[in-house]
């Protein structure tokens, strides 16, 4: 069937008005969603080159960056912040704050021996017992797979009433995924406490931005959490004997203002490093590099820490 001149120019004068319409909703949708989501729509700022240099030419090897002006709301520099990729033991601040969620703060945890078998000895023993805001610290500071395993086997137990510490850390790993969704960690999920490779599976997935939201949740309503990763090196006490700890992160002395740090290694992960620290009085930086080397992350970090400082100069 042959179409007329005027059919043909009917046709596509209804084409051109139906994706006028097309455009008109989707921009009437997008003015709604900004008008409703105004927090989404302030973490794709940027510092502005023309105010800075600090930022240009930076060379680091982390696949993805994430730096966090908290006072001011801001983002002040990102790389491929919402790639996922292994986390490592950074997945140890959510361990952390789970367990203190779960667990009144004047518990005690005893080590027992099916919670020393995760790869690495960090000088826990068995029937060896803690106060748990100590074992957290411990757990952190040295980056203790034994203690991260003690604390979901037994806060994931006490969380269920049960005496099954296995059932139980099934459990706190699903409430460590439950508490991502809450602070919004979209491209985050847990399948270990510790973050340990198992597998050809690392123990945690997440984006840099990810990291950046739960430390500023810890620092924001648990600030005690993270007291002890900001020494390095700290003596902490179980009920029977004391622990000389070093920080895994070593490069903490280079850090001025330094409020926390939480590290990541592993063959899967790369070198990872999460870190807090006042640019000024009452100016906290979140940095997150993931995807980095082992000794390349310090560098990395070291790196993002002084152009935030001449950032905050400008």
């Amino acid at each position: 069937m042959e179409v007329s001149e005027n059919q043909e120019g009917i046709s596509k004068k209804l084409l051109a008005l139906n994706v006028v319409l097309v455009l008109l909703v989707v921009f009437m949708v997008f003015n709604i969603y900004s008008a409703f989501h105004p927090k989404v729509m302030q973490q794709a700022q940027v510092v502005d080159a023309t105010v800075t240099t600090a930022f240009n030419n930076l060379n680091l090897a982390a696949k993805s960056v994430y730096v966090f002006d908290i006072s001011e709301n801001k983002v002040i520099f990102k790389k491929n912040e919402f790639v996922q990729l292994p986390l490592a033991s950074i997945v140890k601040l959510m361990t952390a704050l789970v367990a203190t969620e779960l667990l009144p703060a004047n518990s005690q945890v005893m080590i027992r021996k099916e919670f020393l078998s995760p790869e690495g000895d960090s000088g826990l023993f068995v029937n060896e017992s803690w106060k748990l805001k100590d074992l957290i610290d411990f757990s952190l500071v040295a980056s203790s797979n034994d203690g991260a395993m003690s604390l979901a086997s037994v806060a994931g137990a006490f969380g269920l009433g049960s005496h099954d510490y296995e059932f139980g850390r099934e459990y706190f790993i699903e409430k460590m995924n439950a508490k991502a969704v809450e602070l919004g960690m979209k491209e985050t999920y847990f399948v270990n406490e510790s973050g340990l490779d198992e597998g050809g599976i690392s123990g945690g997935y997440g984006s840099a931005i990810d990291v950046a939201k739960l430390m500023k949740y810890i620092l924001e309503t648990k600030p005690e959490l993270l007291e002890a990763t900001k020494y390095p090196n700290i003596i902490i006490k179980s009920l029977s004997q004391s622990h000389i700890i070093k920080n895994t992160n070593t490069d903490i002395n280079q850090i001025t203002g330094l409020i926390a740090s939480k590290t990541g290694f592993t063959d899967m992960a790369g070198g990872n490093l999460a870190i807090a620290f006042d640019a000024s009085i009452g100016r906290p930086i979140i940095v997150v590099v993931l995807g980095s080397t082992e000794f390349g992350r310090f560098d990395d970090v070291s790196a993002l820490v002084k152009a935030s400082l001449e950032y905050v100069r400008d």
